[in-house]
């Protein structure tokens, strides 16, 4: 009898241990985009882009790098973006370093007046069927073009996902808070107005190619943007 318990509770500790090393996985992300224009928050940063992600999760902690270079002009801003963010239930809380090689080309120059760094810290709350974020450059190069002086230019969005029609959507509004040239706003401003549809496109019967399409509206800059993209992961 006594060892059948000891057997049973050996068990359970094998099992609990699992379970344990399967909340602790660490979890890594290698993927690129290759869409036909590059739009970030309603502007157009580039045209045809390969865009390439390369990310690290453990423990709602992500550690991610980001790039964008054009394949069509060569006149195109590259940009690298590293970010850190921590998750807890619906909470997300972030720090984001975008760095363009535009107007300055050296990455590891951090002066304020030279640099061609944004820093910038945002929250993120998912309430299940839709999330709101806020996002604030607190360094780097954002600045009023006549005054000098610091913007803290900002930006807040709501996305409603939803499913239709075999495929994944979501819908999107963005506004800017208060002036900022950054954003090429005088005060608040409605500047992005986005639905995309996303789904799996079967190649074989054991890959499947993820293609999406986006329409994006700026209605600060009266601009309409159409982008398609395809994502390859590994």
């Amino acid at each position: 009898m006594r060892s059948r318990i000891t057997y049973i509770l050996v068990l359970l500790l094998c099992y609990s241990g699992l379970v344990v090393q399967a909340q602790d996985e660490v979890e890594v992300t290698l993927q690129a985009d290759v869409v036909n224009q590059f739009i970030w928050r309603g502007y157009k940063n580039g045209h045809a882009s390969i865009q390439p992600t390369l990310g690290i999760s453990w423990k709602g902690l992500s550690l991610s790098a980001w790039g964008s270079v054009g394949i069509t002009d060569s006149s195109d801003v590259s940009e690298i973006d590293l970010e850190a963010s921590y998750t807890i239930g619906g909470l997300t809380l972030k720090v984001t370093d975008y760095w363009t090689d535009s107007p300055n080309p050296k990455y590891f120059d951090y002066h304020s007046s030279t640099t061609s760094h944004v820093f910038e810290a945002g929250l993120c709350y998912d309430f299940g069927l839709l999330s709101l974020s806020w996002q604030t450059f607190f360094a780097g190069q954002d600045y009023f073009e006549q005054s000098n002086k610091r913007t803290y230019s900002s930006y807040v969005e709501m996305c409603v996902p939803f499913y239709l029609a075999t495929c994944e959507w979501e819908g999107r509004m963005g506004v800017v808070p208060y002036a900022s040239d950054f954003y090429s706003a005088d005060g608040f401003r409605v500047t992005n107005l986005s639905l995309m549809a996303s789904k799996e496109l079967p190649i074989t019967d054991k890959f499947s190619l993820p293609v999406f399409a986006q329409l994006v509206g700026n209605p600060n800059i009266k601009q309409l943007f159409f982008v398609f993209g395809l994502t390859i992961g590994f």
